[in-house]
This record gives C-alpha cells, structure tokens and sequence, in this order.
C-alpha cells in the first residue's frame, strides 16, 4: 500500500454523494460537505479519519465575508432540514429564501466587479440578513466592527465587545419589528440616503402616442403644486411628425435625470411630474401651407401631469422597469394656457377634452406674462416673444440659450403662440449657456419710465425703444413679466455680499460691508443664487417683423453683463479671502479685527449648520491649500481671548456662544496659519504663540469659575461642548503637561451641582481624543475626572453619562501599552471599584443598567 504524505498545501474535499457511516471508523458525509485532507496517498486521502473518495480542491483565497456566508449557509442547511421534517413550512420557506438571498449576494462579492461603496453597502445588507437569520433560529449573535468584520475578541477590549453586541442587538430588533410590521418602512427606500444632502430621480420615457400631425416639443419637469411653480430645469424631447424622435439615435433611449433635488424638495406635501407639449408649425391646424407667416410657430396642445409624491417619500416602489401611462389633456380654447391647464388638472380639476418630464453656474430666464392693447385693431394681436442674447454692441451671441437638458443652443427662443388673448401668460423657461456668456462685456441698464419717442438703442443695452413702426402703436398699458434664476456657486446678485468682495474699489464702506455680511443668506455665501423678477413695459420691446393678420412678434433681449458684471468665483473661498486680505493689509492695526472675526464666525457657523454640513471638507480644504495669511494668528487669538475675559468678568458679550460653536475651524485657521508663519520666518516668536495661548486658556478657565447664570452659564456650557473640538490641533503645538494642567482646571474650576451631564460629556470627549493617548496628560485629566464619577455614581445621578465616561476611559487603557497604564488603572480600582460595586449591588434586577 502506497505510503501517507502530509499534503504539501491546504486542501479541503467536498462529498460528492452521500455516505452513511456502516463501520466504527466511518465518517458520515452528505452531499457538499466538505472535509480538510491531512495526508494523500496513490490510492485515496487521509483526515482526521476514514472517509470514502472525494473531489479535492485548493482553497481559495476568499474575503472573510464570502468565508463567513458560506458558512452561515451550512449551519442554516441542517437547520433547514429539522425544519422540513417536522412540519413546519412557514420557517421552511422563510429561510429557503434567505438562504437564496445570500447565496445571490455570494456570487456578486466573488464576481469582484463592484465599486467601493456598493461593496460596502452590499456587505452591510449580507450582514444583516446573516444577524437577522441567526436571530429566528435561535443562534448567536455576531458582533462586528463598523467595516462588519467579525471582532476578534483576543483583540478587543471587552468594552468595544460590549457595545458592539450592544448596537447590534437594537439594530436587531429595529429589523425585526420592521420585517413584523411593514407598513412601517416605505419599500424600496432605503435609510443610507437619508442623511444625504443631495438626490436625484431618474426618468425613462418610454413612448409618446398622440396624432399631432406636425412637429413637436415635449418639455418635462418637476411642479410643486402648493407654490404653482415649477422647481427643476426642463427636459426637452422633440418628436417629428412621423410619430418618433427627431434624433432617431434617441429611439428607445430617452433619459434624464433630475439632480440636485434637496432634502426639502423630497419633503415637499406633493410633486408632480409634468410634461408641456407643444406643436411646431400653422397657427391652426386646419390653416393651409399658403398663408403667410402661419408656419413654424409655437402653438400649445396639451399636458400631461403625474403624482410622483409617493415616489419621492419613499412610499411605494421606484421599480426601473414598472412603466406609468401618462394621459394627455389637450387645449380646448385658445385662452387655455398651459400653465393653469397644469394647475387645474394637479388640483383634480376637470379639463375641457378635445377628444382625439457639483460645481453650477446656470442662469434661467422664464417668460411669465405679458398684456398687451390692441390699439386701433378690432381684435387682439397674436404675439410671439423672440429671446436673443446680445453683447455690448447689439450683435446677437450665437448658439447660447438652451430650451431645456437635452436640447441644442440656439441664438434666438421663440414663444408658444396664444391666438389673439390680451393677457398672455406663458410660464416657460429656458437656460442660458454660462461658459459662453461668461465672455460678454455689457451691462442691461433698465429705464424705469418712457422717456424716449422715438425709437433707437439704448446705450449699453440690448432692448430698444420703440415708437410708432411700421403701422404699430406702442401703449403705456402694455407690460411685460420676466423672472431671472441663477443657481450658481459663481454668480451673486446680493449687493451685502459684492459690497465686500469689492471692498477694495470703496474702502470707505468697508465697515459697513462688513456688518452687513451677517445679513446674507447662507445659501448666497454658499452655493445657490436666486434671480429677481423683472417687471418691463412693453415698449422696451420692438418688433422683429412687419406685423402681419393681425399679430406681431416681439424681440427682448438678454444682456450677458446681468451675469458677468456679478461674476465672483466661488463665493465661500473668495469671501474667506477677502476677509483675510482685509485683515492683513490693516496688519499695523486692530479698527477691523473685531469686524473680520466676526464675519469669519458667520461664514464657519453656516458651513457647521446641517443643510451646508457637506460643504465642512470645501473649508477643510481651503484651510490646508489656499489658506495663506501668516498673521492671522495674532488677531484671531487676540479677538477670541478678548470674548473670554469680557465674559469672565461678568460683562455682557453676545458673540460668545456662537464664537464657541465656531471654535474648532477658529482653531485650524489659527494653527494653520502660525505653522505657515514658523516655516516662513524658521519658527520665530514661538514662546510669544505659546504665551497667547496660555493666555487664552487662563481666561476661558476663569470664565468657568463664575457662579453667574443667564449668557454666563451659556457660554460656560458651549465651552464644556466645543473646546473638545480643538484639541487635536493644539496637541501639537502646546506642551502635554501643561495642556493637561489646563483640561484638569477647565472641568475642575466649575462650580460644584453645575452643568454635570455637560461636565461629564465633555470629559468623555476628551477621554475619546488623542490629548487623552498622552500618559502625562491623562494622569492629570484623571485628577479632575475621577472624583466628579465618584461623587455622581455614589448619589445615583447621571449614571448613563458617567458609564460613558468611564468605558471611554478604560478603552484607552486597554488600547494602551500595558506598562504606561499600570499605575492609572491602579487609580481607577482605588478609587472607583468600591463605589461601583456598591451602587451595582443595590440596583433592582430589572434596572437596565444592571446590564451595562
């Protein structure tokens, strides 16, 4: 018999029938099982008994997660056969599509085709499953780290242990009451999005059916029914007459989608899709070819609207392959304007049939309305609007305004054509080309009144005035409605904002600019700028042609200045930078100090309120690679520890707690710009930095000795939640010893009875912190720390906080290097083991915190 070898390399063996054990040595497999091969011979294998032939096969290099799905899947199929056996069918079935589930999510982890952030999502829900799987079945839980990867607990402290199986167990039973109760979780809308700043709605349009016999445009968009308004950029479609796209490349591949939809759009009470069509071609369908002037115009024909409500809220699946037929409700008269058709069929109104939808910069013009006399004429006129862009000598700008995504630039837009209404009211938008009218040079400058008779074109200005001209009268009672939307994260009409942008040009209202830049709106500084609606009278407008049967069409033209003349690149670094400028160019005083901090203040609180909160890494980013100014350090330490010692000695200072909120971005341009002043000038005035800074704790621990209440125990409390922030930047550039001393007074110097579950989850902060990873540092914050835990464990108050605090502590312990930490784990079992076993011993056995 040929001899046994230990194998040269791992090898497993997967049953390839099933075997019954018949003789004392047998080893009972069914089929898939697999067995790990010790030892090969010529004639068969060797495990850790005798087992009949097996396929081999080398192991393979898996993911831990594949590894642990596969065997989730073995431990579940054994239980799955108890299941059948005894009857019961439900549980069977339950677990035979999980088990389905993971092996479908096995295959996609092996495929290795996945993106990062799928992958991740895609290991969270198999996790899930797994947790949830074992839960019903009885078998233990698994705890895992935030990368759900199975902790090790030869390597994690039994803290990290605890909690994990802590969050584990309530996600747990979240899951559990919502697989119980459905209704209560939206199918198809999932939590990972919830958070997220910005969403998109992604739309297919299938077909269009609808016998128009001409051209046509079809113009979908979001409306917001409650403001009558439509909120998106339109999607343009143009459909030939022979019933497909007129870009046949588009057949069957007709898709857009909405983006930058907010998290108050998707909380919006209802939205609709909604879709304009308009007909290109005679002003009547049963005109004949032959009439003049009666071809190529905008003639509108119906609507089609659709509750998308559910969708957005998450309320019902979103499903890509579930297709919506859309009704259409076509003009009945010639006074239906679309927009109240839109109206009225979002209100459920009956329609009269005819029977047979990171970095900006776009400007939207919308035609709202206009009314217009008809003079001399029996019947109103037929009126066309012609939207141009013109440069500063009059020319046309080619190719620059777009009807909607989708669409090709044209130079000229023309309106949809309502026959012979005195007020016309169009609603339609359309978007300008930024990059190409970024090159234009002249500026709209609006009269206010008819002061000219006679027609000829205004300085500067693309709009002419217009007298009597070729038989047309103009009327003061003629109007015209336009309204202007720039969404940009470069263009501001706000004149607080440009005053200080431009502050060089009028240095004398730089005082002023600078406190009305707290005025601004978040979002002007920040990303999204609104336009103003534009009120103009008719005669700005001229006629393009010899009006003809009794209509004419009107020309307005857009000046391209309304949008260069305001360009100021990305408003949030600009606006740092010139509040830098301005205080280091008045380096040699401090008249502005105090105004520049403020503002600087303002800006970093809009950046740390939650609807801009993802614009912290646009700061974060601006601070290590634009931020230049090597002297900011001074003035910004001067002004802040200025606050502190009003505040400390019991005088009002309002700018205090929102100072603190601002503290850690404060910080990092505080430190950023020292180390840029050390590597400048090879590390001068570096005691005079450490003697500002000693300073500047000195009074923020004075101001926590005050017994004062109202703005003093507010400001006392922002501090105790904000200073923890800035620890990681002062680390680095203060003494740990003295840091430490300066953390111990900080929580020491408070008032007994005051702020203690602020106290303590400021401790808990600190303890969490790289400060606390210092020995010398730790042992005097232990000094504070542990006889305020003494004192509140031993009077039974504020035990959740204080069991944070000290988990906090004993995990850096552990996480520590043993030889460092002998003498404060010491501490802590003198000084609180006592106390602790105590309080422990009289809790009921019902009290939750027996568990914890």
């Amino acid at each position: 018999m040929a001899p046994w070898l230990p194998t040269k390399e791992e090898k497993y063996g997967v049953a390839v029938w099933n075997f019954p054990s018949t003789k004392e040595h047998h080893l009972p497999l069914e089929i898939g099982e697999t067995v790990h091969i010790l030892q090969a011979s010529e004639g068969g294998s060797r495990g850790p008994c005798a087992f009949p032939r097996v396929e081999e096969s080398v192991v393979l290099a898996e993911m831990p997660m594949v590894q642990e799905i596969t065997t989730t899947l073995r431990e579940w199929a054994t239980i799955w056969k108890q299941l059948y056996v005894a009857g019961q069918m439900e549980r069977y079935e339950q677990v035979k599509q999980m088990m389905q589930e993971l092996m479908e999510k096995r295959s996609q982890l092996l495929s290795g085709t996945l993106p990062k952030d799928q992958l991740l999502r895609l290991r969270k829900e198999v996790t899930g499953r797994m947790d949830y799987g074992n839960k019903i079945l009885a078998l233990d839980l698994v705890v895992r780290d935030e990368d759900e990867n199975i902790l090790d607990p030869d390597r994690t402290s039994i803290i990290s242990l605890f909690q994990a199986h802590r969050r584990a167990a309530q996600t747990l039973t979240q899951r559990i009451q919502e697989e119980m109760s459905p209704q209560q979780r939206a199918p198809g809308h999932s939590t990972h999005g919830a958070a997220s700043p910005s969403h998109s709605l992604y739309l297919c349009v299938r077909n269009f059916v609808c016998h128009i016999g001409e051209e046509a445009q079809l113009f979908m968009a979001l409306y917001d029914p409650c403001e009558q308004r439509i909120i998106s950029e339109n999607y343009v479609i143009r459909w030939a007459s022979t019933g497909v796209p007129q870009d046949i490349e588009l057949l069957n591949n007709l898709k857009v989608v909405f983006t930058d939809l907010g998290s108050t759009d998707l909380k919006r009470e209802r939205l609709f899709l909604v879709c304009q069509i308009i007909r290109v071609g005679r002003m009547d369908l049963r005109d004949t070819h032959s009439r003049k002037l009666s071809t190529g115009l905008r003639r509108p024909f119906g609507i089609s609207v659709m509750d998308i409500t559910d969708i957005t809220k998450g309320t019902c699946d979103s499903d890509e392959d579930k297709q919506h037929f859309i009704p259409v409700h076509l003009v009945a008269a010639d006074s239906d304007f679309l927009h109240n058709m839109i109206r009225k069929a979002v209100e459920g109104k009956d329609i009269n049939h005819k029977g047979q939808g990171d970095v900006r910069n776009d400007i939207y013009l919308t035609l709202v309305q206009g009314e217009f006399d008809k003079g001399n004429k029996k019947t109103q006129k037929n009126v066309e609007v012609t939207v141009c862009v013109c440069d500063e000598a009059g020319s046309v700008v080619q190719n620059v305004i777009q009807a909607g995504a989708g669409d090709s630039p044209t130079s000229h837009y023309r309106s949809v054509v309502y026959y012979q209404q005195r007020h016309q009211r169009w609603m339609e938008t359309l978007k300008g080309d930024s990059r190409k009218l970024e090159d234009a040079s002249a500026y709209l400058s609006l009269p206010s009144e008819r002061n000219l008779s006679e027609s000829k074109l205004l300085s500067g200005s693309s709009f002419r005035v217009s007298g009597a001209t070729s038989g047309l009268s103009a009327s003061t009672r003629d109007s015209f409605q336009i309204s202007t939307l720039v969404c940009s994260t470069k263009l501001t009409q706000n004149v607080n904002l440009l005053g200080l942008l431009k502050w060089r040009s009028k240095p004398s209202l730089l005082r002023g600019n600078l406190q009305k830049l707290m005025n601004v709106d978040g979002g002007e500084v920040i990303k999204v700028q609104l336009g103003p609606v534009l009120y103009l009278p008719s005669w700005l407008l001229h006629p393009q042609s010899p009006h003809t049967q009794g209509w004419v069409r009107y020309h307005a033209g857009v000046s391209a200045q309304a949008l260069t003349g305001l360009s100021l690149p990305q408003f949030l670094q600009d606006t740092l930078d010139a509040l830098f400028c301005i205080m280091m160019e008045h380096s040699d005083t401090d008249v502005y100090d105090t105004l520049v901090f403020d503002a600087l203040v303002f800006i970093v609180g809009l950046v740390a309120d939650r609807k801009f909160q993802h614009f912290n890494t646009v700061l974060e980013a601006y601070i290590c690679q634009h931020f230049s100014a090597t002297l900011a350090y001074k003035k910004l330490l001067s002004v802040l520890t200025q606050y502190v010692e009003q505040a400390g000695q019991g005088e009002p200072c309002e700018p205090l707690p929102r100072t603190f909120k601002a503290l850690e971005y404060i910080f990092k341009f505080i430190v950023r710009s020292r180390h840029l002043f050390a590597q400048l000038y090879g590390g001068k005035e570096t005691a005079e930095f450490q003697r500002s800074l000693q300073r500047f704790f000195l009074a923020l621990n004075q101001l926590m000795e005050s017994p004062l209440e109202g703005p003093t125990l507010l400001s006392q409390g922002a501090a105790l939640k904000y200073l923890p922030s800035i620890l990681e930047d002062v680390f680095g550039i203060f003494d740990s010893s003295a840091l430490g001393a300066v953390l111990r007074d900080f929580v020491g110097n408070l008032p007994p009875q005051r702020l203690l579950k602020q106290k303590l989850q400021s401790l808990t902060h600190i303890a969490r912190s790289r400060v606390f990873q210092s020995h010398e540092c730790r042992e005097l914050v232990l000094q504070a720390a542990l006889p305020i835990l003494r004192e509140l464990i031993q009077a039974g108050e504020e035990e959740d906080a204080c069991i944070e605090l000290l988990s906090s502590i004993l995990e850096v312990l552990y996480q520590a290097q043993k030889v460092r930490v002998k003498k404060h784990i010491q501490v802590i079992l003198e000084r609180l083991l006592h106390t602790v076993s105590r309080r422990v011993i009289v809790l009921d056995r019902e009290n939750p915190l027996r568990a914890v």
